[in-house]
């Protein structure tokens, strides 16, 4: 497991040329932070729950740019973050855009429940990754970290930290993304 983390933040630290070219003008505001890479990154096959026990995979959502959130309770940037997220699903996701939040470690479900109510998210998905299988399987090492992936299920890009997901700059880099034939 920890070789297979190492190899990961070495792919997705190393690689950061020509894709960024693409995306780089449109990296402004927060959106600066954003790490992109030379090539898509191939993911391993990613499992989380959901509220009920189901198991989903993100190869579920192939066919659409997925934002991918992994956040905690207890993460005070993630419930700064979370609505902005709800906000830009609400705005640009649905046929060709998702967002997929999945709370990372142990995050009881009437816990998750409390948090989403406490800051006003109502239509954002309640994935668990329990395990932090997931999570250590992409080099996730704090919270909150955001991942954008292609239409193939490839990561394109990382955010990590907070951001104003439902902010113009945002926006406008996933339009562009969503708008890519590639």
């Amino acid at each position: 497991m920890l070789r297979s983390l190492v190899l990961y933040t070495a792919l997705a630290l190393g690689a950061n040329a020509a894709m960024a070219a693409e995306l780089d003008p449109l990296k402004t505001g927060e959106m600066q932070k954003l790490v992109t890479y030379n090539a898509p990154i191939d993911l391993p096959e990613l499992e989380f729950q959901d509220e009920g026990g189901k198991t989903h995979h993100l190869s579920d959502y192939r066919g659409k740019v997925v934002v991918v959130n992994f956040w905690a309770t207890w993460c005070v940037p993630c419930r700064e973050e979370m609505p902005a997220l709800e906000k830009l699903q609400k705005t640009i996701g649905g046929k060709d855009l998702a967002v997929v939040t999945i709370a990372s470690g142990r995050n009881p479900p009437e816990k998750i429940d409390r948090f989403f109510a406490d800051i006003g998210v109502e239509n954002l998905p309640k994935f668990t990754d329990k395990s932090q299988h997931a999570a250590r399987s992409l080099g996730v090492l704090g919270l909150p970290v955001t991942l954008i992936v292609n239409r193939e299920g490839q990561e394109i890009a990382r955010l990590i930290g907070g951001a104003d997901w439902a902010g113009t700059d945002a926006q406008t880099l996933l339009r562009a993304v969503i708008s890519d034939p590639a």
